[in-house]
């Protein structure tokens, strides 16, 4: 099965990218979104992951895989929701910022530029190679 591609987002005040490094890995839980909870739920195993810091920063920081496939989010009181658990795989030489990927016309129909609320988003195979471009890594 092919790879898909993702992006997180996370206000980096909460979890940054410096804490899931040292972390290793993490439960990606707490979202209460349906829409973001179905795509959690279509992540597999080894698909890959970009980890954004919302809010002040507004960029993409690093790059992330799925070690573990969907499960129920032992945080939630109520409901049906799901987490995935992520590792990091690098930090990108250079941030990837809302700005240059409105900018840029690869990237400007993104879900995270066309519906900001969500915090889980598919990201398709040449918006991948683009950030990673703009990124300056390589994997």
């Amino acid at each position: 099965m092919a790879t898909q591609y993702w992006l997180v987002k996370q206000e980096p005040t909460a979890y940054s990218w410096d804490d899931f490094v040292k972390d290793k890995e993490t439960m990606w839980d707490g979202v209460r979104n349906y829409q973001s909870r179905n795509n959690l739920r279509a992540m597999k195993k080894g698909d890959l992951v970009f980890f954004y810091h919302s809010v002040d920063e507004k960029r993409v920081v690093g790059l992330a895989k799925v070690a573990k496939e969907h499960y129920a989010d032992p945080t939630a009181e109520e409901g049906d929701w799901s987490v995935v658990d992520l590792k990091p795989v690098k930090a990108m030489k250079e941030p990837v910022t809302l700005a240059q990927i409105k900018a840029d016309k690869v990237l400007a129909e993104l879900p995270l530029v066309r519906n900001s609320r969500l915090s889980v988003s598919p990201v398709g195979a040449a918006q991948f190679k683009r950030i990673l471009k703009l990124g300056q890594i390589t994997i």
